[in-house]
């Protein structure tokens, strides 16, 4: 175990991904192949019992198990093996049907859809989770007015309410895009040698084999990995989502900015030299991982364009890729819960940075303004003038466009921050609408 796996990964999947889990699915499957078989009388009933009885995790010796892969060059070869001598020692007529027509890739391959429909179901769970939150959190600051930021620097006021609207809508389409692209992955592999089936590897027996594991029947896959590969993009769109929002609120969190905050802890937030830091650690972890998966996304896509009927090393290149994806984007989900779960927002704050600028943030509301009566040309250029007369002479823009156009009535209005947010309320009102 890496001295980091409960810093970046998620604390819940770590059986999942155990060496044992790993193995667990692995003789699943091999009895769910033993029991398909049996079922369409290609082998005896009694060996599929048997067979099955043996597939048990504690059958086997994971240690020497994982020396063996370097001279299978796969993980199947020495569990079959493994395995057989478990049933031979048992009966050995029932060892003859062991692995019985398949090939390594079959097993491998369809152990992977069932961690990966496993880790799907968490992800779902906890994705259902944040969205609940990033509602909550919507609802809550649906008027609460900040600084919209373009390119780092002050641009006009939004709602605080927008922007984690605009979080959710992100959150959301993940959940549509995993909803979507179950039925094209979550499918059995298994075709023999090529792919091409035989006497004991048959249409019977593959659709007996997809019901036994709860998976779809599918057209051997063995070189075609789109659906792996989409599953991949998935999550690094995920994990880059979970990082926009950990990019704003660490920015927010800046000692200058002060508007939100992570939620306090004993020991959160620390330094080892500065007693009075409070730094966003969550948000530091999440982008991590989002700076990392992409890497790993763009591997699962390297890897697509497979030899013939199997790979020699972009199959292969596929096995901790994916499962380093898994876990490093299980982990910011798992963090981004309790980031927005406990997040600390200074209303307060947000209107005290709004006046930073003295009024230059309304610049483009009285440009409109002028508009009407100048023209947007003639308006766009004097209001900029007027910017820079502020800037020179450290006015309020207000002061200044009030000497530049006296004509100007209700001055006041065009410098309040509840009319300069657009349809921030509304717009949010409209999204909020979809998760009633």
């Amino acid at each position: 175990m890496s001295l980091y796996t409960e810093t970046f990964y998620a604390n819940e999947l770590t059986e999942l991904f155990s060496d044992r889990e790993s193995v667990t699915k692995l003789l699943n499957v091999e009895a769910a192949l033993a029991q398909a078989q049996a079922e369409v009388g290609l082998i005896p009933t009694t060996a599929s019992k048997i067979i099955s009885e043996c597939c048990a995790v504690d059958a086997i010796d994971i240690n020497a198990l994982k020396s063996d892969i370097v001279l299978g060059g796969n993980v199947a070869i020495p569990l079959v093996k493994q395995l057989t001598k478990a049933i031979k020692n048992r009966d050995f007529e029932a060892s003859k049907y062991v692995h019985l027509g398949a090939t390594s890739q079959d097993i491998i391959d369809t152990a992977t859809i069932l961690t990966i429909k496993e880790y799907v179901v968490w992800l779902e769970g906890k994705l259902e989770v944040l969205q609940h939150a990033l509602v909550q959190l919507t609802k809550d600051h649906m008027h609460t007015i900040m600084m919209g930021r373009t390119l780092l620097q002050q641009a006009k006021p939004m709602t605080f309410g927008l922007k984690s609207a605009g979080w959710l809508e992100g959150i959301s389409r993940t959940r549509t895009r995993l909803n979507e692209l179950k039925s094209r992955l979550f499918c059995i592999q298994l075709g023999g040698a090529v792919g091409t089936g035989n006497a004991n590897i048959t249409t019977e027996v593959q659709m007996a084999f997809a019901k036994n594991l709860d998976l779809n029947a599918s057209f051997p896959w063995q070189s075609q990995r789109d659906s792996l590969a989409e599953f991949a993009s998935v999550l690094g769109v995920l994990s880059g989502s979970l990082g926009k929002i950990a990019k704003d609120i660490s920015l927010l969190m800046q000692t200058e900015v002060g508007e939100v905050f992570e939620g306090a802890e004993e020991g959160k937030g620390g330094s080892s030299t500065m007693p009075h830091k409070r730094n966003p650690v969550g948000c530091t972890l999440i982008l991590s991982n989002a700076t990392r998966t992409p890497g790993l996304v763009a591997t699962m896509l390297t890897a697509m364009p497979q030899e013939h009927e199997r790979s020699a090393g972009l199959w292969h290149a596929e096995w901790e890729t994916l499962t380093q994806l898994m876990n490093l984007t299980g982990g910011s989900l798992e963090k981004s819960v309790d980031l927005i779960t406990n997040l600390e927002v200074n209303k307060d704050r947000m209107l005290q940075n709004i006046e930073l600028t003295n009024g230059l943030i309304y610049a483009e509301k009285v440009s409109l303004y002028l508009s009407k009566s100048l023209g947007k040309m003639q308006a766009h250029d004097s209001v900029k003038k007027a910017c820079t007369l502020a800037l020179q002479q450290q006015k309020h823009l207000k002061e200044v466009v009030q000497e530049m156009h006296p004509q100007i009535e209700s001055i006041e209005d065009l410098f309040k921050p509840d009319n300069a947010i657009g349809n921030s309320v509304v717009w949010t009102e409209n999204i909020l609408k979809k998760y009633s």
